[in-house]
């Protein structure tokens, strides 16, 4: 599939090479309309289609907060311009309004997002690795490993790892230190980023997860935690964003 992008600077190099453009004319055309940072107005929602060209992925629909309705229809939008589609925090209602205007639509219950792939994704210069510490994290582990694989991975996943038992990550010492970029996932006391981070070399992006019992905050306590890291190579995300941590963790992959 060629997207609208392509097919307009196609056009522009072929009037170029039939003599029908000068050069310097045609930058000045391109670049115009780059500046123009072009969006679809739905109303309700403005589509930005000059996202991908800006930041290499295309704009990635947050579900929450919007009507199903208002879902599959800007999921359809993003889905005329870009060959591939992540839509987030997707309950099953919201699954199935994007699959009724899109068919080839998955849906990933447990990480609660909904995917098209039309083009494999692009392979960064290593390996992502999503570690997970315990598998009340999987939701928010899931949503950073399928985030990174649609834009950078490839992944690696190490699930169910915590401090309560260090033996089940020392065991996987070399699966740590090949990771080109590490994401780690946890509640609790949200430990586990800064020892993964004094074991590895890569940068270790740490999730703040809601899981635990009453004095962790709703995650609070984790997120403390993990910006007072004294591990120099972690850096932290909002509770619960895996998103977040799966898009830089695949930008810096891309690099």
């Amino acid at each position: 599939m060629v997207d609208v992008q392509e097919a307009e600077l196609r056009e522009l190099l072929e009037r170029v090479a039939a003599g029908e453009l000068a050069p310097a004319a045609a930058a000045t055309a391109w670049m115009a309309k780059e500046r123009k940072a072009p969006f679809e107005d739905l109303g309700f929602a403005r589509v930005d289609h000059h996202r991908r060209l800006r930041q290499g992925a295309p704009e990635v629909i947050l579900a929450q907060g919007k009507t199903c309705e208002q879902v599959a229809a800007i999921a359809a939008a993003v889905a005329r311009e870009s060959p591939n589609l992540l839509v987030t925090r997707a309950d099953a209602a919201a699954a199935a309004a994007v699959q009724k205007v899109l068919p080839e639509a998955g849906y990933h219950a447990e990480a609660r997002v909904v995917t098209v792939r039309r083009e494999p994704p692009v392979n960064g210069r290593g390996r992502v690795l999503v570690v997970a510490a315990g598998t009340s994290d999987l939701p928010v582990a899931e949503e950073a490993a399928i985030t990174a694989e649609m834009f950078g991975g490839p992944v690696d996943r190490l699930y169910d790892c915590g401090v309560a038992g260090l033996h089940r990550l020392l065991a996987e010492i070399e699966t740590l230190q090949r990771a080109q970029v590490v994401i780690v996932a946890a509640g609790m006391e949200g430990a586990l980023p800064s020892v993964v981070g004094g074991l590895v070399s890569s940068p270790v992006i740490a999730v703040p997860t809601s899981v635990g019992y009453g004095a962790s905050f709703g995650g609070l306590a984790a997120l403390l935690g993990m910006l007072n890291s004294c591990s120099a190579n972690v850096v932290t995300v909002n509770i619960d964003n895996g998103f977040v941590a799966g898009f830089v963790a695949a930008s810096i992959n891309r690099k």
